[in-house]
């Protein structure tokens, strides 16, 4: 029996291999994709620091609001 030689198991092994690599790359892009559209949309990006934000106060509101 030669060392070089690959056994069945060996192919199947590497099978699962590639597919678990698909999947994570899918899900990295996922997670990238969504980073992206997230910043990209101007949402509020306002960090929750547990400090005051007047900002989210009802009572200190400059403008009427519509």
């Amino acid at each position: 029996m030669a060392i070089t030689r690959e056994h069945e198991l060996h192919k199947r092994r590497s099978g699962r291999n590639v597919g678990l690599a698909v999947v994570l790359v899918a899900f990295i892009a996922l997670v990238f994709g969504l980073t992206i559209a997230k910043v990209q949309s101007g949402a509020s990006l306002q960090a929750y620091d547990h400090s005051y934000r007047p900002a989210l106060d009802p009572d200190n509101v400059r403008f009427p609001q519509r």
